[in-house]
């Protein structure tokens, strides 16, 4: 029997039996292979999403892969069989925000897959067609499940534009870190320099490209064209700008505790850096990201330390928030 993780309220799930639900116009139904587990599926867990960001009762999961099973009229029947990854943004398409390609900043209000509609913690995922993105057909699904987390990471460093040779930073060391060390280290930079809180994360970050690591309370460079911030915290945030050469590119994807004290804004206008942020990944940036993961420029397979079957979601919770520095990225598999 196909199964199902339902979250019916705050720290209340249950197992339930899933039944596909076929494809209508526009759509394609994907089987599952694999679903991550973050932070935010954490949040809907225990409850503290902020209101309009998550809707019960709910079947979580928005970073999947799986294959297409089926299509719906309208869509390409070639997308049949096809190996797949998929947007989370529910976007409207209209807006003037859509049509520049901004669809995480669609105008028509927020709906996202695993947040507000039905996610991937099933043994199928029925949504528009236009989201997914086909993989080669040699990929990893295992791997590809992170591509979802990637695709954020792609966006940032769109918008860092680090040109071959340039001195770039990250700050963070998570799964978002160790990704944007492998895109910026896709770019040739001269150097590539990590910073982080755990030395344990050193042997990874020089593994994936970086040049040089240190941790945050060693003495810092501050010559750096480029940061991309991924920690999530206020003083992450003005590391990162302290890294920064005069009228260098920071990039902040974290997001800190609500009045968290920031960057300095006499600092910012002083020394003219560029400050860009990112939220969700835009469909260019996952684009970006299939065809460098499909070019074997990044590799998600490291990062994951547990697999585990659907039956065991509360167990994958407790990982993911245990704080063990042994647990990385966590799957879950219908």
């Amino acid at each position: 029997m196909s199964t199902a993780v339902v979250v019916e309220g705050p720290g209340e799930h249950r197992l339930t039996s899933h039944e596909p639900r076929q494809p209508g116009a526009g759509e394609a139904l994907v089987r599952v292979h694999a679903v991550g587990i973050c932070g935010s599926d954490r949040e809907v867990y225990q409850g503290n999403r902020p209101k309009g960001y998550v809707r019960y009762p709910l079947t979580p999961g928005h970073e999947w892969s799986g294959t297409v099973e089926a299509v719906g009229a309208g869509v390409p029947d070639s997308l049949t069989g096809r190996k797949v990854v998929g947007e989370g943004f529910r976007n409207c398409q209209v807006c003037d925000r859509c049509h520049a390609g901004e669809t995480t900043l669609c105008t028509d209000g927020y709906e996202e897959t695993g947040f507000t509609q039905p996610g991937a913690m099933a043994a199928t995922l029925t949504l528009p067609a236009r989201l997914l993105h086909a993989l080669p057909d040699d990929a990893d699904l295992t791997a590809a499940a992170l591509l979802e987390p990637a695709a954020c990471i792609a966006a940032a460093a769109i918008k860092a534009n680090a040109r071959p040779g340039e001195r770039v930073a990250v700050v963070g060391t998570g799964t978002l870190g160790m990704f944007a060390v492998q895109f910026l280290k896709a770019g040739s930079p001269a150097e590539l320099l990590v910073v982080g809180t755990r030395r344990d994360r050193e042997a990874l970050s020089r593994r994936f490209g970086a040049t040089d690591f240190r941790t945050r309370d060693q003495e810092l460079p501050g010559d750096f064209d480029v940061v991309i911030e991924t920690a999530g915290s206020a003083s992450a945030a003005r590391t990162s700008a302290a890294l920064l050469r005069r009228g260098g590119r920071l990039v902040l994807t974290g997001i800190p505790a609500p009045g968290a004290e920031g960057l300095d804004p006499t600092d910012l206008v002083v020394r003219q850096l560029e400050v860009h942020t990112v939220f969700g990944a835009p469909p260019d940036a996952w684009a970006h990201t299939v065809r460098v993961f499909a070019a074997g420029l990044l590799d998600p397979s490291p990062l994951i330390t547990h697999e585990l079957p659907l039956a065991e979601f509360s167990q994958a919770i407790d990982l993911v928030g245990s704080g063990d520095p042994k647990v990385g990225k966590v799957l879950l598999h219908p």
